[in-house]
């Protein structure tokens, strides 16, 4: 299906991981990018993860000061971080896109990093609690967690996460060998517009990462029982069932929840079974010569459909 997904142009390219508890598998296909020039994908190669990075880094930071104890996922964010002055919002309000927030700000891309900064700390606080995904939730997490640990974002992914996790090419840096993403970008350049204002203090996206960070990543969630524990609805909305930080599969089991995922804009997507201890990493960079948004979304479900599939049988 990937190399048919590649004829058809829906992506130049995929690296893609199957973990299944000890043994992995890893595979490459197809183009980093096409334009102003074909060049193979190789296997070192990073991607721009979009909102990968939500679960990545922010996400995982807060769930795990959140099952230390050091935070509280009912206590209002102004607890922890009090410029924010939109209204009263939750930790697990935000963790689960359940805040009312409206993030519409105006001439957003206009705006330098300390007007952007200060219109977000000024975004209103709906009382509608139903779900609405939205990065500024994750990016006032990231505010949050700079004011807690008193450091830039990037330095608290490194030590908090990254480190531990034994990643060392994960980064909001990309390195040399890292796939092109829009055409029209440099190499390197994020593609979501807010991180590339916000930079290392980007809470929603902006990390660049490769598969073997983030079979690494995953096999630290293997190891560690607190994350099964992640396992359960936490949103208090009752349309759209949602983990902490991360998205609750459709395909479940009759045990109960197993499949956590979580998918970025670029064309990447993360999805992991702490039960089995399986995951499916898959990077691709479908924004590189155009951004058919709805199309992808029906490749992808379909994608997402067949890996829940195999690993049934692996």
């Amino acid at each position: 299906m990937v190399k048919a997904y590649i004829a058809s142009g829906i992506f130049p390219g995929a690296s893609f991981a199957i973990v299944n508890g000890s043994e992995i598998e890893k595979y490459v296909i197809g183009n980093d990018s096409l334009k102003p020039e074909i060049r193979p994908l190789q296997p070192d190669m990073a991607y721009d993860l979009a909102s990968v990075s939500k679960v990545v880094g922010t996400g995982t930071v807060v769930i795990n000061l959140i099952f230390s104890g050091k935070l509280a996922l009912d206590a209002l964010l102004t607890d922890y971080y009090p410029d924010f002055e939109g209204g009263q919002v939750t930790i697990r309000q935000l963790l689960t896109h359940t805040s009312g927030v409206d993030p519409f700000i105006k001439n957003r891309n206009r705006l330098a990093y300390d007007q952007l900064r200060v219109a977000l700390n000024q975004v209103k606080i709906t009382d509608d609690k139903s779900f609405h995904y939205s990065d500024v939730n994750f990016i006032l997490l990231g505010f949050m967690l700079e004011t807690i640990f008193q450091q830039d974002l990037d330095v608290i992914l490194q030590t908090q996460v990254f480190q531990p996790f034994g990643m060392t090419r994960t980064s909001f840096t990309a390195p040399k060998q890292t796939v092109r993403t829009a055409w029209e970008l440099p190499r390197g350049v994020v593609h979501d517009p807010k991180a590339q204002v916000l930079g290392v203090h980007t809470g929603s996206a902006g990390l660049f990462s490769d598969l073997d960070d983030l079979v690494r990543f995953c096999q630290a969630y293997f190891s560690d029982t607190r994350y099964l524990k992640l396992l359960q609805n936490y949103a208090q909305a009752d349309d759209m069932p949602r983990s902490l930080a991360w998205d609750i599969l459709d395909e479940t089991s009759e045990n109960g929840v197993q499949w956590l995922i979580h998918t970025g804009y670029t064309g990447t997507f993360l999805m992991i079974n702490l039960v089995t201890k399986q995951a499916v990493i898959f990077l691709s960079n479908r924004v590189h010569l155009h951004d058919d948004r709805l199309q992808w979304l029906k490749n992808r479900n379909l994608l997402i459909k067949l890996f829940v599939n195999l690993m049934k049988i692996v």
